[in-house]
């Protein structure tokens, strides 16, 4: 008996570990074009259910679309509604498994699993198909690991022991036992982070005769909800939006849950009724068994995305309600609003679109270095540190906003456009590449004033004004850059940003012939002026930036 669990314990480590290697060389093959082509799909939310469907199918693995689109989100590169839409799709997708599983209990799958090792191992000696190679190496551990658990099932015999017959007959078949059920395989799957794992153990189960098919689809609601731990647990560190994906994947699977119980027997009996299985027979035929929780599976996945796309919108707001962001999340909110990876219809209109979320940007690095002048004048320990990691995330931000905008912009110039229209793209291309050069300014500047803090370097007082001074300059040249990016292009003059710019380079060389001078005199040591010009040049680099988004917007070379 040892040895027999023994066995189980390690065909489902195989089946685990076969599911991973598929997932993973699929996600290779998919690249990074995966997140391009949920975003192209997801324009409404029954492309956003398809797209979902398909992405699981081909990654064998829910649990890895959730967390793919819950980091989507974090990154500000899927919306909440989009992404709704997209998980209730990899609970449909995710029935695929259910039935590969049941496919491998009704005939020998073994006669698989020779030929596709023989032209995996192939293919992975190719550099050019090594993906697809680990692919069909991991779904022949799959096809083994299945036709080991029949195997297993078989020699375990749990039906003809008066033990274990004894000990699940004590169980009644009434609303208590299927709730204890349902808790056991919400447990167990959360413990595993597999629900592919714990289907296999399920039929294993039902088809030994060791529980009865209630019992097992109990386990699979179970199931249903254990798996949305995985996620859960890889949001817990991101984002307030991507924590309320999470949470939208629990609700979905928590409400199927709840109106199935409600009619719990009738369904029960109509999904056996679909597979020819009398539920209530003592002698059962295992692959119908494996069949009708198959069947189970998809029936409740399906239905529950019939209902619940119609209430995306509610869904959203529930989970927005269920969990609030932080303040500084809200300050720091950095994510596209106007532009998707969805089908372009109108280039021409999608550059307008494309303008509205640089004017967003620009006003983002606003925000961004208006923490840069609150960590320089803050004197608390724990809040400098709060605002030192807060810049470091708006800077990774502005990293991201320029390549999504950057792409969406490649993607529409790759169109047939007007000369007009090409000439803006490459302006507004320009424009992002600045922005971007605006918020590695901030961080540059947030890191020297963190190395002038840890070295305990103090300003005397018109140092300190004189580098407040410089902030100011910078803050009015951003505004002013703003109000170019809003504005139409011939009621904004390049001439009054570059009267701002003029007096940051005034104060650049004002304070720079002071620090000569005060290090002639020994007023201060090297290493303060040295703090004191990486400020003032980081700052005049800013400015360069600032300017040259506004002269890129007005048309200058």
């Amino acid at each position: 008996m040892i040895l027999t669990i023994l066995k189980l314990l390690g065909c489902i480590a195989l089946l685990m570990y076969g599911m991973k290697v598929m997932s993973e060389a699929l996600q290779k093959m998919a690249g990074p074009g995966l997140r391009h082509i949920l975003g192209a799909m997801t324009t409404n939310r029954f492309s956003g259910v398809a797209a979902g469907a398909l992405v699981t199918v081909a990654v064998q693995s829910s649990a890895a679309t959730t967390v793919m689109t819950v980091s989507f989100v974090n990154a500000a590169l899927l919306t909440l509604a989009q992404a709704i839409s997209i998980i209730m799709g990899a609970n449909i997708g995710t029935t695929m498994s259910a039935w590969i599983m049941s496919a491998g209990f009704s005939f020998n799958i073994a006669n698989l699993v020779w030929p596709t090792f023989l032209t995996g191992i192939i293919l992975i000696q190719f550099g050019k198909y090594r993906y697809v190679g680990d692919f069909l190496f991991g779904l022949s551990f799959l096809l083994f690991a299945l036709g080991m658990l029949k195997a297993t099932g078989i020699e375990m015999d749990l039906a003809g022991k008066p033990g274990v017959v004894a000990f699940f007959s004590s169980f009644q078949t009434n609303y208590g036992t299927i709730l204890l059920f349902l808790l056991i395989g919400t447990i167990l799957t959360a413990m595993v982070q597999s629900s592919a794992a714990l289907m296999a153990i399920t039929m294993v189960l039902c088809a030994t005769g060791a529980i009865t098919i209630f019992q097992g689809i109990a386990l699979v609601m179970g199931e249903n909800i254990g798996t949305t731990v995985t996620a859960n647990l890889a949001a817990m560190s991101a984002n307030t939006q991507a924590r309320r994906t999470a949470m939208a994947h629990l609700v979905f699977n928590v409400f199927g849950v709840i109106w199935v119980l409600i009619f719990f027997f009738p369904f029960v009996r109509m999904v056996c009724g679909v597979v020819g299985l009398d539920p209530t027979a003592t002698e059962q035929n295992p692959t119908q068994l494996s069949f009708a929780l198959a069947t189970f599976h998809t029936f409740f996945n399906v239905i529950n995305t019939a209902i619940l796309v119609w209430f995306i919108p509610q869904i959203e707001k529930l989970v927005c309600l269920l969990i609030k962001p932080k303040k500084a999340e809200v300050e720091d909110e950095f994510r596209l609003r106007f532009i998707h990876s969805g089908l372009m219809k109108t280039p021409e209109i999608s550059v307008l679109q494309a303008q509205k979320e640089i004017i967003l940007f620009g006003e983002q690095m606003q925000r961004l270095f208006s923490l840069v002048k609150e960590l320089y004048c803050t004197q608390d320990e724990q809040e400098f540190d709060k605002l030192f990691e807060r810049i470091k995330k708006g800077e990774d931000s502005s990293d991201r906003m320029e390549n999504e905008i950057g792409k969406y912009l490649g993607d529409v110039g790759a169109a047939h456009l007007s000369d007009e229209t090409k000439v803006q793209i490459r302006a507004m291309l320009r424009e992002i590449s600045e922005l971007e050069s605006v918020g590695d300014g901030c961080y540059n500047l947030a890191r020297t004033i963190k190395r002038k803090r840890e070295h305990k370097v103090w300003f005397e007082d018109n140092l300190n004004d004189g580098i407040l001074k410089m902030f100011d300059f910078l803050d009015e040249a951003l505004t002013r850059m703003n109000v170019t990016l809003k504005g139409p292009v011939n009621e904004n003059s390049l001439e009054v940003s570059w009267q701002v710019e003029r007096r940051i380079n005034a104060l650049r060389d004002s304070l720079k012939e002071e620090n000569i001078s005060n290090l002639d005199k020994q007023t201060y040591s090297y290493y303060l002026g040295t703090v004191l010009i990486d400020l003032i040049s980081e700052c005049e680099k800013t400015g360069d930036y600032i300017i040259n988004v506004v002269e890129a917007r007005l048309g200058a070379e």
